[in-house]
């Protein structure tokens, strides 16, 4: 294999025509310059060019070499300019949140995509702790959490708070805490976490989300109120994922004396590297979060 940095020389040389004059352009010595002819020659076992006093010939064999070296030096610059062309409307952006926080953030980013379409957005909805793990597996560039992360390997910045609420069918006027347990909590992924921190701090009779009979679960975050809707149990959730449900007038959306806030965390691997597409695509989450 040709070393590029020797055939760099070489063609600058036989463009300048001068070893010094060539030196002084490649901030080398001319002893450099004659050394890397010379590694040149012994690495391909021809002479490329004769001396004759201050001056040179080409040999057939180094104006071959002259006139294909020249294209392959140009090839090699164009793959470096492309694989260090970092447009942040070209790519692959791979991302995940919890469902609720997706039904605001996915449509909206897919708007993004219809308006570039060379910037492809690759969403995925998780529970916080396969998201932690994907983003310290590094399978992802972006992920949301709505938690502290624990771990030393990711970097986590607070961008928004949103309510936790209370949701029942549009019947249930009035909450309690008999009225929790005659109906039955509907589950979901993040249903143990927003419960314990919403009921937690309005009930004093709450100790765990098993105390309510499990009268349904959905992994489907556009689904999880639909149940609700139909009467058949209670559940907590983020507002923005109640304001997204599709069916507003069946249910019942109860502010708790006690308001409790879900922190939303921007997380990455603190070893990724950022380029310019994961930095738009960040920007663009925080505004459209906050």
């Amino acid at each position: 294999m040709i070393n590029l940095i020797w055939l760099k020389t070489f063609c600058s040389l036989v463009d300048i025509g001068h070893f010094t004059q060539t030196a002084e352009k490649l901030f080398m010595t001319q002893s450099g310059v004659s050394q890397h002819i010379k590694k040149l020659e012994q690495q391909l076992d021809t002479l490329l060019l004769v001396r004759e006093g201050k001056s040179f010939s080409l040999t057939d064999a180094g104006d071959k070499l002259y006139q294909q070296g020249q294209v392959l030096l140009k090839t090699s610059e164009e793959i470096e300019s492309s694989i260090k062309h970092d447009d942040p409307l070209i790519g692959t952006v791979k991302i995940t949140t919890p469902g609720s926080v997706g039904l605001k953030l996915y449509s909206q980013l897919l708007e993004v995509q219809q308006r570039h379409p060379t910037l492809v957005i690759d969403y995925m909805f998780a529970p916080n702790s396969s998201i932690e793990q994907d983003l310290t597996d590094r399978k992802v560039d972006i992920g949301l959490l709505t938690e502290q992360t624990k771990s030393a390997t990711l970097l986590s910045t607070s961008i928004a708070v949103e309510p936790l609420v209370l949701v029942t069918s549009k019947e249930i006027e009035v909450i309690n805490w008999p009225t929790l347990i005659a109906l039955g909590f509907i589950d979901h992924p993040d249903a143990e976490h927003h419960a314990q921190q919403l009921l937690s701090e309005n009930y004093g009779e709450f100790e765990h989300i098993t105390q309510f009979e499990r009268t349904g679960f959905s992994n489907q975050i556009s689904l999880i109120l639909e149940p609700v809707s139909r009467g058949l149990g209670f559940t907590v959730l983020p507002l923005h994922a109640v304001n997204a449900f599709h069916k507003q007038d069946d249910i019942a959306v109860h502010f708790l004396k006690h308001t409790v806030n879900e922190t939303l965390y921007l997380c990455q691997n603190r070893l990724s590297f950022e380029n310019s597409r994961t930095q738009y695509i960040k920007s663009l989450i925080i505004d459209l979060i906050s």
